[in-house]
């Protein structure tokens, strides 16, 4: 028995980029643990990727291409097997119709972060579609309006080194459940707290994170600018602004200290739900505690106002002069220290890239429905499963079955977007290809080489790009890159190069030195170096230049309150990531069915009990889950964990078929915690925690898929 160990990158949407090792016997992954050695993450692996290995070796891995010989939306029923030959001169073809038809900017590449690798997910693909002349991709989804926001106060997405958390006094972590999304960053958290620090949670949910820290506040959703401006407000008034640093190193502080006349803390804690005194004690806290950390999730940034809300948190530790000392500052997130280009090498210099329309992904649903002109008649996804993760689902699927759109999916297995294909490409997963990988959590870059061979007939998304390349007579050089020649071009600026980093595996890559405190004398990314408090870019993209307040919008409507009382948000889960693990065996029996988390208030107000069968709707669309009554939440916000599968839940509908397609105030991007909804009974038996949950008609979809034998 030959037995190997590999290490390699978790290539997942998650902050912590984890190094594994990965163990080969005879060709086959049978163990896999993080890296013991790596300085971040140092040697654990999540809950989820502990079992990786179901998915990397699950008997629904798709092996065959397939085209679809059927109606669309039911499934694999609809499909027959396929050569490659046959399916790239599909997809080609596909591509040349809309071309010749209706131009190239009908045809859209929608992608994101199913495999965070810049190799697998930035490189050929984009490349392909930017040389084609396609439509081009706003990747709005996740991080759109956070690194907007970042990019105006910082000129990046930068922040405090995070392992210097350690040296914080006072921590806030802001809309960060670290427990489910940051799992590495909080024994950091944790020595900090054994060395005497005191640690507060701000969300709407008392989650994991938050019943382990030292004191909890519970803002109503979307209202964390209000919360910001109180808090700075306070501390003005209690004389603990660090003015000369302020005076070196940013702009705009004198026309904020006029706004701070409209925010004292009463009004700020009105506009949150919380009491006045938690405001002020929190003030004073930060007033007088150096340095205080201030960490912020993503989550936050779901709702209309997010960009406002995320400059004004940055404000924070700007106006304190926290950013002097290690530990200090605020951090959402740390891609803005990476060296590393994707768009320089998805659109190379020299190979013709012809202008074209940009496209906000997060607006999929309208754009497939008509908001889009011309119409997009083809779509190739790769990366991502829109019909499970897109807003508005029913309009989303309304516009994936229509029959002018072209749709071409490559996936590893069978996903809600497969549904809706006409041609499906089996994509190999990590420790089958090459991929490169930064971190948006700290501040190390590692190499994944091929540790496995991939199953059946699978190829990298690299490989399946240049053969559709090769297919459409594109004869460009720059469209045969090999991976490891991507690899070197997006190595190109970074301070290690790529024998360094294969003989390494990974690497701190960032130029930002282990404890220190990056901007202790300013030096921020921006043209002068100074942080933004006031950024008059933002007039022209209809934003007030000054930090200030955006309201939530269904959030804070008193007569949309009226019909659906209830504000809903949709944080994630201990045991799904994104759509990746939702439908495996392990993990959905660890997550359970679908559910909606009630305060007992509301519980009882509508008569539901603990395990009841609930509709929860609005005017958009509804869908069917659990009643779980849960103190963790406050009278008026249910919440309901995302990720799910529309194919695999009752009523084969998710928590976005209530969601909205609406855009942030900055960055486009999505705003799925700014909605209202009304919860009901539902007729049906209680759902069996011991039982799969119903996955749906027509589909028998208990029996794994056997491309072989679709039928």
């Amino acid at each position: 028995m030959a037995t190997s160990i590999h290490l390699g990158a978790c290539p997942l949407d998650c902050p912590d980029t984890c190094t594994w090792q990965l163990t080969v016997e005879d060709g086959r992954g049978v163990a896999i643990r993080g890296d013991q050695g790596h300085p971040f993450t140092r040697g654990a692996l999540c809950g989820k990727v502990n079992r990786y290995l179901d998915a990397l070796n699950g008997p629904d891995r798709l092996t065959t291409p397939l085209l679809r010989v059927g109606p669309k939306g039911v499934g694999p029923v609809s499909f027959r097997p396929a050569t490659w030959e046959e399916a790239i001169d599909r997809v080609a073809s596909g591509l040349r119709t809309t071309i010749d038809r209706d131009g190239a900017e009908s045809i859209l590449p929608y992608y994101f972060a199913g495999t965070m690798g810049h190799v697998q997910g930035w490189t050929m693909g984009p490349r392909l579609f930017a040389h084609l002349g396609a439509s081009r991709l706003r990747t709005t989804i996740c991080t759109a309006a956070a690194t907007a926001a970042l990019q105006s106060v910082f000129g990046a997405a930068v922040g405090f080194e995070p392992e210097t958390i350690t040296e914080a006094r006072l921590i806030l972590l802001w809309g960060a459940n670290l427990l489910s999304t940051s799992l590495h960053q909080w024994p950091f958290v944790r020595e900090a707290q054994a060395r005497g620090a005191y640690v507060v949670a701000i969300d709407p949910l008392r989650t994991e994170t938050a019943a382990r820290c030292d004191e909890h506040l519970a803002p109503l959703p979307g209202t964390d600018a209000a919360l910001a401006l109180g808090l700075i407000r306070h501390v003005l008034d209690a004389g603990a602004l660090d003015r000369q640093w302020l005076a070196a190193h940013t702009t705009g502080w004198p026309r904020l200290e006029d706004r701070l006349a409209e925010w004292p803390v009463e009004r700020a804690a009105a506009e949150c739900g919380l009491d006045a005194g938690v405001l002020r004690r929190l003030g004073d806290r930060i007033a007088t505690t150096r340095p205080t950390a201030v960490r912020v999730g993503l989550g936050l940034q779901r709702h209309h106002g997010a960009g406002q809300a995320i400059r004004a948190i940055c404000a924070l530790p700007l106006v304190t002069g926290d950013f002097r000392y290690p530990g200090g500052g605020v951090l959402c997130m740390t891609s803005g220290h990476h060296r590393i280009d994707e768009d320089a090498v998805a659109r190379p210099s020299g190979m013709p890239a012809p202008r074209a329309r940009s496209i906000n992904m997060s607006r999929l649903a309208a754009v497939l429905t008509g908001e889009a002109d011309p119409a997009i008649t083809s779509l190739v996804v790769f990366n991502a499963n829109p019909a499970a993760t897109a807003p508005d689902q029913n309009r989303v699927r309304q516009g994936l079955l229509r029959a002018d759109l072209f749709t071409t999916v490559l996936e590893q297995r069978w996903t809600d977007t497969c549904d809706y294909a006409d041609v499906v490409l089996p994509a190999t997963m990590q420790p089958e290809h090459l991929d490169l990988h930064s971190s948006y959590g700290h501040h190390y870059t590692t190499l994944n080489l091929p540790a496995v061979e991939p199953p059946g007939q699978a190829l990298p998304n690299t490989e399946i790009f240049r053969r559709i390349a090769a297919a459409m007579g594109l004869d460009h050089p720059r469209m045969r890159d090999a991976d490891e020649e991507l690899a070197r071009q997006l190595l190109r600026d970074a301070p290690i190069g790529f024998e360094e980093l294969a003989e390494r595996t990974y690497a701190r890559t960032t130029g930002v030195e282990v404890g220190s405190a990056p901007f202790a004398k300013g030096c921020f990314p921006t043209p002068d170096g100074r942080a933004r408090l006031f950024d008059q870019r933002l007039e022209r993209q209809g934003v007030d230049p000054l930090i200030g307040y955006t309201p939530p919008v269904e959030v804070s409507d008193p007569r949309l309150a009226e019909r659906f009382p209830l504000m809903l948000v949709a944080p994630a889960g201990r045991f799904f990531l994104n759509s990746t693990f939702a439908s495996l065996p392990w993990h959905t029996g660890k997550m359970g069915p679908p559910r909606v988390h009630l305060h007992p208030r509301d519980a009882a107000a509508r008569g539901l009990a603990d395990g009841d069968v609930a509709r929860v709707f609005n005017d958009r669309g509804s869908f069917i889950a659990a009643v779980a009554i849960d103190d963790a939440t406050r009278p008026g916000l249910a919440f309901t964990y995302k990720a799910y599968w529309a194919r695999r839940s009752p009523g084969r509908a998710t928590v976005n078929a209530v969601t909205a397609v609406r855009d942030t105030d900055l960055g486009g991007g999505p705003t799925f915690h700014d909605i209202r909804v009304e919860v009901e009974a539902a007729p049906g038996q209680p759902f069996d925690e011991g039982q799969p949950f119903d996955e749906g008609q027509p589909l028998d979809e208990g029996q794994p898929f056997d491309a072989a034998n679709p039928g």
